[in-house]
């Protein structure tokens, strides 16, 4: 029955939860005859039943430290819901077994050996305990007899800690009187007459005789004993601790050996694992969170961002990975307060439903920001800790380049940051690191490539490309790949021709075509252009080149676009990073880097998780440039944080500059290639943007505001409301709902934040509400909060702005059109042959991410508001084939920024003191 009834729970269980299995793991160490023969009845009855087990054999010379390595690697398995460690343990080394059974995991210890779990049992714990399988199966057999246990009297024989010690207990806390004998018990068959019910575990041959027995008890024998008989082909026979023929004279129930409580401790055992399953699917369940949000100690005037962020206490990162359902193998921690999250939790999750997609964007901005990432943040806080509701935001890891320039951070500020600040600003794991290593690999790649080339033979080419090793020539895979390119298909590396060793060997780059880079992320002016090969060694081989931002590199775009680790491979070997002299593109695969690359992004491909002030979850992965690429973080953390949210939570992204550039890209790269649909579009703006829009003073960095911006002036808003309208206008050109959120500042009136929120309203907006979380955290945000929440219940009909198969001059006339509101465009000459070249080349079906300033939605950064008929000129196109766009550059700006007169370095430091960081991001 027990078994028939496991049998099906685990049949609702994986229907209900498509490819989940309970899992059961043995660990047995020797070879004990008696042991494989329990084993084996244990994997045969999970079997049965559907449970998956593995028997985990160690040899009978594994020592302490062995076993107790095993057991951890079980304890950390999530495969693995009930654990038992087979005893006797049979080696010959010196084991503490008590040792060893506490080293389970009580929360897999289905034997309920622990301490832990003994000493739960012996106060009464039941519903937070594993019992042990044996007393467990006799409370069943008991139950199975119809009477009641309540006010009966009951003994035990036998004081084991596996059998009569919890025995003793169970029948205790099921309300009967319960006295324990054993072997000295002087007046053992006195004690037994008194027994309603008898349990015997005494380990003795028949040692409760049948007369002894009252009339009518049930009795539960669980020995197991080996008597001769001469009967028998084996010269003997089991028998239990009690004379069965006499007794089952006297008893109402009884049970044999064999055939009792062996078969019913096994089925406790499979009943224990299924219980263990059943616990863990509600404790992890997905989308079920059990989160402990920081209360926020707000003051006024609101601190300095990196105090308000000392002042925090975050959660230990590892308890946020657990909160939101991650399983402990699925996170690396890197300290305290940041760890990476294993891509293998995207997989466990892949059957379960999608959360709800918002992206926050924003009016075109003033130099100063208009605070998208602190919105961002003072959202899921408002969602999370206020309203109770499954959130995640996903944001971009900031470039060291603006942190230490002009910038600064872009943690969030005030009482709406991800923390800690400065492990945020700074190096966090170490994925711009990588990067900046796998981008310069591929520069010294190419240059050398070049060098060899130009300095060798065809033969003397070959000879180093494919060596004789051991007296064996053979290719390497990414060899073979530019073979099967080049349509020579052989793999012996002698049948080549000397014209196909040729082409194989050649790849005859033209310099003047080199689009790769090296990057470093510091802003350093003097690198703009450089030249390199000055030193001897080189032969006089110098050319042009420079040095650009790390966020910049093409590599950081293909970690914010890849599905995966090995998407992100193909996508590096596709990357082209000139042409040759005939034509042709050169890839990072024709180079033979790509594996090489690989293996230096392994890590960073693994989103970082990290918290906000108010401890909701924060993943903070990639950082690509908002101009030359995308301008949003990874669609890797979007899939994950989407799937532990569930069908009802809300994860909350951050695209970069304005609508028109990070939101545009957003819906036409990002979404286009990730397959994922926005629910709602948050669009930030403020009255400062506004006024500036409207024809006020310029606003520029470092600098105290013009008067006009620290007084009301409701015409210079009206006025620049016009740039407010388009981007509305262009948010609903997707068909998704725009929320408008007014940030306000202390300077703003409240007739300024009303006229703004009228003019969203008629402009279009979904809704429109002001907003205070930068002083107030979450709490501020609430309106915001609950204007998202009904947004999100609104249809949603997203579409796309162009069809990538459209020719690549009409997908950017599109956009210059329908996006910034231009005339026509204009191709320069440069940019008029590389549409012919790239079209030649199989590009021109990419899509395209307009490379331009974000101070104005035309080309030129003073002309604000929303201007129109003006032709928006397009000086040159190039490629990221391997992140999949086409990039025109329109009007001239540099990748590498430079360091202002007064960096914010001046204000960063070390606490003399604490140790910690002091200053300004």
């Amino acid at each position: 029955q027990v078994r028939d009834r496991l049998k099906q729970q685990v049949v609702e269980m994986t229907e209900k939860f498509p490819g989940f299995r309970p899992g059961l793991a043995i660990l047995q160490v020797g070879n004990r005859d008696d042991s494989n023969l329990y084993i084996n009845m244990k994997l045969k009855a999970a079997a049965e039943i559907g449970i998956s087990a593995n028997h985990i054999k160690l040899p009978n010379t594994a020592t302490e430290a062995d076993v107790l390595k095993c057991i951890a690697s079980l304890n950390a398995d999530p495969a693995v819901h009930g654990f038992i460690v087979q005893l006797p343990l049979d080696t010959d080394k010196p084991i503490n077994t008590e040792k060893i059974t506490n080293a389970v995991a009580p929360e897999k210890d289905v034997d309920g050996l622990s301490s832990i779990n003994a000493g739960k049992l012996s106060r009464g714990d039941l519903g937070d305990c594993f019992i042990p399988c044996t007393p467990k199966g006799c409370m069943e057999l008991i139950r199975q007899t119809g009477v009641q246990v309540a006010g009966k009297r009951a003994v035990v024989i036998g004081r084991s800690k596996i059998v009569g010690a919890p025995m003793h207990d169970l029948l205790l806390w099921n309300n009967a009187t319960v006295t324990t004998c054993h072997s000295k018990t002087s007046t053992l068959a006195e004690e037994v007459g008194k027994a309603d019910i008898l349990v015997v575990a005494a380990g003795r041959a028949e040692m409760v005789k049948g007369e002894w027995i009252k009339p009518g008890a049930i009795v539960i024998d669980c020995g197991i004993n080996h008597v001769p008989d001469s009967t028998k082909a084996s010269g003997k026979r089991v028998v239990g601790d009690v004379a069965y023929a006499s007794a089952k004279e006297k008893a109402s129930f009884i049970t044999p050996v064999p055939g009792g409580v062996g078969p019913m401790t096994v089925a406790m055992l499979m009943q224990s694992t299924v219980e263990s399953a059943q616990r863990f699917l509600e404790k992890f369940q997905p989308g079920k969170w059990t989160i402990q949000y920081n209360q926020l100690s707000l003051k006024t005037p609101v601190p300095s961002d990196i105090e308000i962020s000392q002042s925090c206490m975050p959660k230990p990162i590892g308890e946020v990975a657990k909160e939101v359902g991650l399983f402990p193998d699925e996170v690396e921690l890197y300290g305290q307060t940041k760890a990476k999250v294993q891509l293998s939790a995207l997989n466990r999750l892949k059957n379960q439903p999608d959360g709800k997609y918002v992206v926050v964007t924003g009016i075109t901005p003033t130099p100063l920001g208009e605070g998208k990432s602190t919105t961002t943040v003072g959202l899921v806080q408002a969602l999370g800790a206020h309203l109770h509701q499954n959130v995640f935001a996903c944001v971009r890891q900031p470039s060291q380049g603006p942190t230490f320039g002009i910038k600064g951070g872009a943690a969030g500020g005030g009482y709406c940051q991800v923390v800690p600040m400065e492990e945020f600003n700074l190096h966090l794991t170490g994925d711009i690191h990588a990067i900046t290593a796998a981008n310069n690999l591929v520069a010294a790649a190419i240059d050398a490539r070049i060098f060899h080339e130009l300095t060798q033979s065809d033969q003397a080419l070959y000879n180093r490309l494919v060596p004789s090793v051991n007296g064996v020539r053979k290719f390497s895979d990414i060899q073979i790949r530019r073979l099967q390119k080049l349509g020579i298909n052989k793999t012996d590396p002698m049948a080549l021709t000397k014209e196909e060793v040729n082409s194989f060997v050649r790849l005859d780059i033209d310099p003047g075509t080199i689009t790769w880079q090296r990057v470093l992320d510091t802003n350093d002016r003097f690198l703009r252009k450089i030249t390199i090969g000055q030193s001897p060694t080189e032969k006089g081989f110098t050319r042009t080149a420079q040095f650009d931002i790390t966020v910049s590199s093409e590599i950081m775009a293909v970690l914010a676009l890849a599905d995966g680790l090995d998407d992100m491979k193909k996508r590096f070997g596709r990357m082209v990073v000139a042409s040759s002299k005939k034509g042709q593109p050169v890839t990072a695969d024709d180079l033979g880097v790509t594996g090489a690359l690989a293996v230096l992004m392994k890590d960073a491909v693994k989103p970082n998780l990290m918290q906000t002030l108010e401890g909701t979850p924060v993943f903070v992965h990639a950082g690509p440039f908002a101009n030359i690429a995308h301008g949003n973080s990874s669609v890797l953390a979007d899939k994950i944080a989407l799937k532990l949210v569930g069908k009802d939570g809300f994860v909350v992204t951050e695209a970069g500059f304005g609508a028109d550039i990070g939101m545009e890209k957003f819906f036409n790269i990002k979404c286009r290639y990730s397959g994922l649909r926005p629910h709602v579009v948050v669009l930030v703006a403020t009255v400062r943007a506004l006024k500036m829009h409207g024809g006020g003073p310029a606003v520029t960095a470092g600098v105290p505001l013009p008067k006009e911006y620290t007084e009301e002036n409701l015409q210079l808003v009206a006025k620049g409301c016009s740039n407010l309208n388009k981007q509305i206008q262009n948010a609903r050109l997707f068909g998704v709902p725009v929320v408008v959120a007014v940030n306000a500042f202390k300077t703003d009136t409240k007739a300024e934040l009303a006229l703004v929120v009228q003019h969203a309203k008629e402009a279009g907006a979904f809704d429109a509400v002001e907003c205070t979380h930068w002083a107030e955290g979450g709490k501020g945000a609430l309106a915001l909060a609950r204007a998202v929440q009904r947004a999100s219940q609104a249809p949603s009909n997203f579409r796309f702005l162009y069809n990538v198969e459209l020719p690549v001059v009409d997908k950017i006339r599109l956009i210059a059109q329908q996006i910034y509101g231009a005339r026509d465009i204009e191709l320069l000459p440069e940019a008029q042959e590389k549409v012919a070249l790239y079209t030649k080349q199989g590009f021109g079906n990419l899509p395209i991410c307009m490379a331009k300033t974000h101070l104005s939605l035309s080309h030129d950064p003073e002309q604000k508001g929303a201007p129109t008929g003006f032709v928006l000129p397009i000086r040159d196109i190039r490629a990221s084939v391997g992140a999949g766009f086409l990039y025109p550059l329109v009007g001239t700006m540099s990748t590498m920024p430079g360091l202002p007169t007064r960096p914010c370095f001046y204000d960063i430091d070390l606490d003399p003191v604490s140790g910690g960081v002091n200053g300004l991001f």
